[in-house]
């Protein structure tokens, strides 16, 4: 009978301790989660087809909405821009590479830009994990490069980032609004 009544309370025991161990882990689990980001993160990268995991370059960045507002408002003409929303952007070359005919050492770099009418400057540095370019420090450019601009006919409400095949290389183009940006890009074999 003693046995018995041993068994008895460590299966009461156990089952307590299950019970509360559910209640912890699904109370512990139950999490908030506030609203989504307004400028959610995107990453463009080439060669463009997912099939391919052998990629060459890799743009990561934050896709910021126009809202009603003007890309000059959000991006101003001859000011250093982050490219995109929330931390700068980074441009990864798995490969060395040629940005606007300046060598490029395989890397990761913060990409920023400075926008312009007749064109804008790219501008990769050094210096990784910025929020914005409110740090932005010159002293760390490793290259600057003039990309041309152009006009689309159709309005991009999200900044986007995208590679197009050109002949002898490729254009990484920034779009948003009409805007048009094209960089070109040539991989050394």
């Amino acid at each position: 009978m003693k046995n018995l009544k041993m068994n008895f309370m460590k299966n009461v025991l156990t089952l307590t301790l299950m019970v509360c161990t559910m209640v912890f882990t699904s109370t512990a689990s139950a999490q908030e989660f506030s609203g989504m980001d307004k400028s959610p993160m995107d990453m463009a990268s080439y060669p463009t087809d997912y099939k391919i995991s052998d990629k060459a370059v890799r743009v990561i960045y934050s896709r910021p909405q126009l809202k009603g507002r003007s890309m000059e408002e959000l991006a101003p003409a001859g000011k250093v821009w982050r490219t995109g929303a929330n931390e700068a952007a980074e441009i990864t070359f798995f490969k060395g590479a040629t940005i606007g005919g300046q060598k490029i050492d395989a890397g990761t770099y913060a990409l920023f830009t400075i926008p312009g009418e007749n064109g804008w400057t790219v501008i990769l540095n050094k210096n990784l994990n910025q929020w914005g370019s409110y740090f932005y420090d010159q002293s760390g450019d490793v290259a600057r490069v003039k990309a041309s601009v152009s006009t689309g006919s159709e309005s991009l409400e999200a900044f986007s980032v995208t590679f197009q095949d050109v002949d002898n290389g490729v254009h990484m183009v920034m779009g948003w609004g009409t805007t048009r940006v094209a960089v070109p890009i040539v991989f050394v074999m």
